[in-house]
């Protein structure tokens, strides 16, 4: 008998048809297999849909869900959310790739702890010579996720919360019993995730690699038009928005962490894009959100590393 599937993953995708079979290759490749995925096409215009078809008809593992018209990330994860009957959860977006152990060691680490959730590390992935290649571990990931904690707070781990990203971790289902994505704005990670680390009795961290994330090399990503203002706005709403999440739990110390990660990481390559942007709006959007960062009562404590900004060419 095969047996009750154990975690259920969530895999949106939009137009993604290239990267799809990569995608669900990395989950029947796990060696943890009592999982499902919710495939959920949002509203592609290319053949993403019949990818998740046919790999639903041969899998019965897949469920596809497809929406007529694009509801966003947030949106289409929140539908997968629906779906949920399995004690743990997780999301992989369709065009990313989980390691083969990602889900035995996530589940490994939930089962020791009794933890809400848990964070592991990240690679980027590139084109180079034809082939899709992992990066290093960048620092602050390593930060945020080593050394591997069970059972951990952020007051004890603050620097967990430069950990954004929803597809680095994996939750009991209950946890979201009242938590879902923001929809119809870009970033919708930064806000759930500081709500995850200030909700959570306790949180695992791993420094096991458990996603390469990839760097498309067209640039389509939300993640890579960071130059539009529609973008940026978003961009700088969910920043501000995960700080006050942060701020109002009372967690100052995840805060300044936060400040040292977006004066360091986040703000000299939107500074480089506004000092030659078209629109002056742009520039009055950042200019507006550092003096915001400015007015912050732990920015006297803030000592942005400088040695990441080598990192941001990763």
């Amino acid at each position: 008998m095969t047996a009750a599937p154990l975690v259920t993953m969530i895999v949106p995708g939009r137009d993604v048809a290239g990267y799809v079979p990569a995608a669900l290759a990395s989950l029947q490749a796990q060696t943890e297999q009592r999982w499902r995925a919710v495939l959920i096409d949002d509203g592609s215009a290319d053949d993403t849909r019949a990818v998740f078809e046919r790999a639903a008809a041969e899998d019965s593992r897949f469920t596809v869900l497809h929406h007529r018209e694009a509801r966003g990330l947030g949106g289409a994860r929140n539908a997968g959310l629906e779906l949920v009957d399995t004690p743990f959860l997780g999301f992989l977006d369709a065009d990313d790739e989980l390691t083969p152990d990602a889900i035995a060691r996530w589940t490994r680490a939930l089962e020791e702890s009794g933890s809400d959730f848990v964070a592991g590390a990240y690679v980027r992935t590139r084109l180079v010579d034809g082939r899709y290649r992992p990066g290093r571990v960048q620092p602050w990931v390593e930060r945020a996720t080593s050394p591997r904690a069970l059972g951990t707070t952020l007051v004890q781990r603050p620097h967990a919360s430069a950990n954004i990203v929803a597809w680095s971790k994996l939750s009991r289902t209950g946890f979201w019993d009242d938590l879902r994505f923001p929809e119809g704005v870009a970033y919708e990670d930064q806000i759930v995730a500081q709500l995850m680390y200030t909700r959570a009795a306790t949180f695992d961290l791993i420094p096991d690699v458990v996603v390469r994330w990839r760097v498309r090399p067209d640039g389509t990503s939300i993640t890579q038009g960071r130059g539009t203002l529609p973008v940026l706005r978003d961009y700088l709403a969910a920043l501000r928005g995960g700080i006050r999440v942060l701020e109002a739990a009372g967690c100052a110390d995840a805060v300044v962490a936060r400040l040292d990660l977006i004066l360091a990481m986040d703000l000299p390559p939107l500074q480089r894009i506004a000092d030659t942007h078209p629109d002056p709006a742009y520039r009055a959007a950042l200019a507006a959100f550092v003096d915001e960062l400015h007015a912050l009562p732990e920015f006297s404590a803030t000592a942005p590393d400088p040695s990441l900004a080598a990192a941001l060419e990763w």
